[in-house]
């Protein structure tokens, strides 16, 4: 892997709505290797551009380029295939599967048998000792044969990262990982997204300050859809118009005011 090299850039993105302008112009440099925050008030754009980035939505202008390859007009799958993969909001997992079952379930997905549910345990069963290295890398060893509806909150989440990794993702997009946790649960999260960045590039939405602060390599800070300012935690915090924009205070900015 070249560090620093760029892996993802957009180039003077925009998407309109019936005459809103949701993002405007953005114009993005992810480096390979890092681990890059997507941070801003609420109404900054930033689900906007995840949306545009997995092609969930069409830009209305711009273009979109991953490993110097134009993605701006191809599909949804297409970009997975490429290896952009996103983590969900809202956990993504099969509820009443075990964990390590969804695991497979992404497991099958790489290998390109998503679909093949019907396959006896025994056939998808090669597949186990690749989801138990999986759940072992996100602390869940011994939770593989609970059902995930039974999962506290937080390992659900670790859950579905595991879940996306299987996807062998050269590109993570997680979008707000540690929304809704406990303290305890956000420092699991955060150290497993530092564990898990070691050999990858993750372009992640977070509100959390601390999570930010302790993680990111870079930062890019939107507000009304275009970019208000871009660089470390210690640079971006500085910034006086980043204060302004985070209810009008420095103190907000760093303290975890909701993006």
């Amino acid at each position: 892997m070249i560090l620093g090299d760029t892996i993802l850039e957009t180039r003077d993105l925009t998407k309109q709505f019936k005459g809103f302008t949701a993002v405007n112009g953005v114009n993005l440099r992810v480096c390979r290797g890092s681990i890059h925050a997507l941070i801003g008030p609420n109404g900054a754009g930033k689900t906007t551009c995840f949306n545009l980035l997995t092609k969930f939505l069409v830009p209305s202008a711009g273009r979109i380029v991953f490993n110097g390859i134009d993605i701006t007009h191809e599909r949804p799958a297409q970009i997975a295939r490429r290896g952009i993969i996103r983590s969900f909001q809202i956990s993504a997992v099969f509820a009443h599967l075990t964990a390590l079952q969804n695991v497979r379930v992404g497991l099958q997905r790489s290998l390109g048998t998503a679909y093949h549910f019907w396959k006896s345990d025994r056939t998808l069963a090669e597949l186990n000792d690749r989801a138990m290295d999986l759940l072992t890398q996100v602390g869940l060893t011994d939770f593989a044969d609970v059902p995930t509806v039974e999962l506290a909150y937080g390992r659900k989440r670790a859950l579905e990262i595991a879940t996306t990794l299987a996807m062998e993702p050269e590109l993570m997009l997680l979008d707000e990982p540690t929304q809704g946790m406990g303290h305890e649960d956000v420092d699991r999260v955060t150290a497993l997204i530092k564990k898990v960045s070691s050999g990858r590039t993750i372009l992640m939405v977070e509100h959390n300050m601390n999570v930010i602060a302790g993680i990111s390599d870079t930062i890019t800070v939107l507000q009304r859809g275009e970019v208000l300012a871009e660089g470390s935690y210690a640079e971006v915090s500085k910034n006086p118009l980043v204060a302004e924009a985070y209810m009008g205070s420095a103190d907000a900015a760093l303290t975890g005011a909701h993006a």
